[in-house]
């Protein structure tokens, strides 16, 4: 319920239009007016009794207007709907700061582009207010929260069981425990430009609520929030790309073309590689339309120019070369001679020997080699003219030729079950729907753990393309451990990042069965026998631990034994005072229990989520001495500065 004094507030406010926008208040305008003392303004608020008694104390015979006072109860009161910064209300395509529907060049634009989203993940998060850093107007704060943070809980993992461990080595793999916005700022110390593939599988947008959400996962972000949560994430994940590295993004198609536009600006437009489309489920559903059976998968390089197109393949298929001449030189399979493109100097006539018809390259193509070329391949019986001898040319490719150059077939746009029936196909067979996903947490745990998990399939054949043995491969939304159990029968090195508890019963769990050899997924194909191991840590709690405290909470007196727990040991915002926000007078006591909760996270100091590096040494962390050396062993590379 409003109170007398916002009352006066809104009355006062509402005389200038130019702080509005259909009906809600444009904050940042208010704060600009003040900050640049706004004659006019100031002496409105000042003429109103209730105002001057709350915002102003005197000195001698003058009175002073608490600016600052005003500002923070404007920027931080939740009664204030919407705020808004210098990209508006709307989300769309803007040209030089003005939204538009068609220009030349043009970016997406939403509210809070220009911020840093803390980003809450859990379900029980939604409906919270989201924390924003206004990525100009508090870069203090930002580089605070992006700051190392000392990892503690650290073990390693091997078929002989956990293990206590007090140094990192470069190979070792590694599965981080925090909010992966803020780890993965804590990776970039060590890991920068040496990440060689990366595959997320991240909150989805919907435009509507989804009541069977992704497991513990809050993906019913509005779209701004969606957009901000995102773009933060991809930035400094591209800081940990290498030259060469590929990010492949899953996401549904209601927020695929935001993804797709946002994506471009944060990798540009030139590393994009393609929009796959996976084929996600078989099964037909009549709840909607048209039954969606397909998802999209992003892909980008961080410098497309440095990627060897006859390195990005997939694995060799044996099966394809099913022809043999018995001479001596083993099975092979045939391509086309020509090639796409015009090139006059191959555009000569070749003749079949069998039936004397000539022969030019296809419309808009040319042959494979020069003329010269071509004749040695033909007298050393490379080149078929058809099963029976009597067509174009064909190129003999043979299976030990293939093997000694390590490469497959090239990668296509639409990954599903269908065979295909030549290069130049376009289909991707045998990547798996979410149901053989299903099937395989089933085998592993007994139940369903995660509504529509990716079929390891999926990230293999991504793997593939993107990698060789030895390869960094990152997931920051790891789930239920699908990439980093792809990544270790694979022979890849790993890093993984989860913020839900459930990587204590999910996701380690899962990557302990593969060290012990379980046989689901690609473990028959990649012959996998077991092995392995990786290193286990988390980012040592402050704040965090009360956020969590305070999502538990199930009733009121919850609460108060965590509100006087706060009281005592939490980092509390210092724009807040709690005694007077929660005390019997105040409105806290009305409010439910969803709002108290909201309003109690809004009170810890968001910049003391997790312990920083840099205060690893104070006593009153007590920091023991082996996780001390960890860490320094951990940040090794970013010497004093820390």
């Amino acid at each position: 319920m409003e109170t007398k004094l916002q009352g006066e507030i809104k009355k006062i406010l509402s005389n200038y239009p130019e702080f509005w926008s259909e009906g809600n208040l444009l904050k940042s305008k208010v704060i600009e007016a003040l900050r640049d003392y706004r004659k006019d303004l100031i002496n409105d608020l000042f003429a109103n009794e209730e105002i001057k008694k709350v915002y102003s104390f005197s000195i001698g015979e003058g009175t002073v207007f608490k600016i600052d006072d005003f500002v923070n109860m404007i920027r931080f009161k939740s009664y204030w709907e919407n705020s808004y910064t210098r990209f508006g209300n709307e989300v769309g395509l803007t040209s030089q700061n003005k939204y538009l529907k068609y220009d030349s060049d043009v970016v997406l634009d939403f509210p809070h582009k220009d911020c840093v989203l803390e980003g809450g993940m859990t379900k029980e998060e939604v409906g919270r207010k989201e924390v924003y850093y206004h990525s100009v107007l508090a870069r203090e704060e930002i580089d605070v929260m992006f700051s190392p943070k000392v990892l503690t809980k650290i073990k390693k993992i091997d078929s002989d069981g956990e293990h206590e461990v007090e140094e990192i080595k470069d190979e070792d793999n590694l599965i981080l425990k925090g909010n992966n916005l803020i780890a993965l700022h804590s990776l970039k110390n060590r890991y920068a430009e040496k990440v060689k593939a990366i595959f997320i599988d991240p909150p989805y947008f919907f435009n509507e609520n989804k009541p069977a959400d992704t497991f513990a996962y809050n993906s019913n972000f509005k779209l701004s929030s969606w957009l901000v949560f995102m773009k933060n994430r991809l930035e400094v994940a591209k800081d940990l790309m290498a030259e060469k590295g590929i990010i492949y993004i899953t996401i549904s198609s209601e927020g695929a073309h935001y993804l797709k536009v946002l994506a471009d600006s944060v990798f540009d437009m030139d590393n994009f590689i393609a929009d796959i489309t996976w084929q996600s489920r078989k099964s037909v559903s009549s709840d909607s339309l048209i039954s969606t059976s397909t998802n999209h998968v992003l892909v980008y390089a961080k410098n497309k120019n440095a990627i060897n197109k006859n390195e990005f393949r997939l694995f060799l298929d044996v099966d394809g070369f099913n022809l043999n001449d018995d001479d001596g030189r083993g099975p092979y399979k045939v391509e086309p001679f020509d090639a796409p493109n015009i090139r006059k100097n191959l555009e000569y006539i070749i003749e079949n020997p069998n039936t004397g018809q000539g022969y030019r390259p296809p419309e808009g193509r040319h042959w494979r080699t020069t003329e010269e070329d071509y004749k040695e391949l033909l007298a050393d019986n490379r080149i078929r003219f058809g099963a029976r001898g009597l067509t174009k040319p064909q190129l003999k490719v043979y299976l030990k030729d293939a093997q000694d150059q390590s490469k497959g077939k090239a990668a296509t746009t639409l990954w599903n079950n269908v065979v295909p029936d030549s290069v130049d196909s376009i289909i991707w067979d045998g990547t798996g729907t979410t149901t053989n996903g299903t099937k395989h947490q089933q085998s592993l745990f007994g139940r369903v753990v995660f509504e529509n998990p990716k079929p390891e399939d999926l990230v293999s054949r991504a793997i593939q393309l993107a990698t060789d043995e030895g390869d960094l491969v990152l997931d920051f939304f790891m789930g239920s451990a699908t990439t980093q159990a792809v990544a270790m029968k694979m022979n890849r090195q790993f890093i993984g990042v989860e913020q839900m508890d459930y990587i204590e019963t999910v996701s380690v769990p899962r990557l302990k069965k593969v060290i012990e050899g379980e046989q689901g997924g690609i473990s028959k194909a990649m012959d996998w026998q077991g092995g392995g191991s990786f290193v286990y840590a988390e980012l040592q709690n402050l704040n965090m631990e009360y956020i969590e405290l305070i999502q538990q909470a199930g009733n009121d007196d919850d609460l108060l034994k965590i509100i006087d727990q706060m009281k005592q040991t939490a980092y509390l915002n210092f724009q807040t005072d709690i005694e007077k926000i929660t005390n019997e007078d105040s409105e806290f006591t009305k409010l439910p229990i969803s709002d108290k909760k909201a309003l109690l996270i809004e009170v810890l100091d968001i910049n003391q989520l997790y312990l920083n590096y840099s205060e690893i040494d104070d006593i009153k962390f007590n920091v023991s001495e082996a996780v001390k050396k960890f860490n320094h062993s951990f940040y090794k590379k970013v010497g004093e500065e820390l």
